[in-house]
């Protein structure tokens, strides 16, 4: 699709003062509440983790529920609701909503507190992927909760389900409501899928293409995997996106370090990583965003607030949602 389009810039980048955005994913659905006692669970500690990290410098916080009682994930809209709302009257922050939800969902499950909310940003997997999270098993011995050790145990015969045609469902769902995509990307595959729907006129630029390195099932963190991401990116879409990464993981902060120095931006988090380094768990969302914006601040560049990232990323704006 993108031939004709002259290629982004990278490495120079980095050296032009421009600002960045830092996404914080605050609990997503990875992680058992049993791995870290940080990890927010409840409504009211997923909004205040939010909250601290916006106010750390996130300009986007990227938003799963839990249920209350035993910290599962949960997509149902009235888990939503509280801290959607607590978060909107409280903070100015660019409110993403998930469409990923987990493995163990149907996208119909998945889909609907972006459809009843209407948010700003949606994240989207761009394609179906083994997610393998039972490794982590190895470091884990007790579980508070009966879910924890089975939902590990079953990710070896588990598939994260997104066909073309559960990503054009989401696609022209979100897009009815005005709502943008953080479209993630867990391989080089995925960008070509994103290229096609971009042909079919389904995406329209800016993209904000969120590549995701570390998790079994995709590409790996090793710096030749991000160098690869980005020069396929800018060979397919040119000018006409922004690049953020993620790092699964102990490769979180150095994933991020790489992707700044190639002009990019970073996403940061407990769904990502309970760690602040090593064998140091974070204390929360927001020391994770202060270490980021330190290797932001360190390359002098700067942080963009949420209304720079909305201009950035063309976003409806705040007013325009449903929460």
């Amino acid at each position: 699709m993108t031939s004709s389009q002259p290629p982004a810039q990278s490495a120079p980048a980095a050296r032009s003062g421009r600002s960045v955005i830092i996404t914080c994913a605050v609990t997503g659905s990875i992680h058992t509440p049993s791995m870290s006692p940080y990890l927010p669970v409840t409504a009211e500690q997923i909004a205040t983790a939010a909250i601290e990290a916006a106010e750390a410098g996130a300009a986007i916080v990227h938003l799963h529920a839990r249920d209350p009682k035993d910290g599962r994930p949960d997509q149902r809209p009235t888990s939503f609701e509280p801290f959607l709302k607590e978060i909107h009257a409280r903070s100015n922050v660019v409110i993403n909503i998930t469409t990923g939800g987990a493995a163990t969902m149907t996208v119909d499950e998945r889909l609907q507190p972006c459809a009843v909310f209407k948010p700003e940003v949606a994240s989207l997997n761009m394609g179906s992927m083994n997610f393998g999270l039972y490794p982590m098993l190895a470091r884990y011995q007790t579980f508070q909760h009966d879910w924890e050790r089975p939902y590990l145990e079953g990710s070896d015969d588990r598939i994260f389900k997104n066909t073309f045609r559960d990503i054009e469902k989401i696609l022209r769902t979100c897009a009815d409501n005005g709502t943008r995509f953080e479209i993630e990307c867990y391989d080089i595959g995925h960008l070509y899928t994103l290229a096609h729907f971009v042909d079919r006129g389904l995406v329209k630029p800016p993209f904000f293409v969120q590549s995701v390195f570390g998790i079994l099932g995709g590409i790996g963190p090793h710096p030749e995997d991000v160098a690869h991401m980005r020069r396929t990116a800018d060979r397919l879409f040119g000018n006409s996106y922004l690049w953020s990464v993620l790092g699964a993981g102990k490769s979180q902060m150095a994933i991020a370090a790489q992707s700044l120095t190639l002009g990019g931006n970073v996403r940061v988090g407990l769904e990502d990583s309970l760690w602040l380094g090593p064998g140091q768990l974070a204390l929360k969302n927001a020391e994770q965003v202060t270490r980021a914006r330190q290797l932001i601040e360190g390359l002098g560049l700067s942080v963009a607030s949420p209304d720079d990232a909305r201009r950035m990323l063309q976003l409806k704006g705040k007013s325009n949602v449903a929460i």
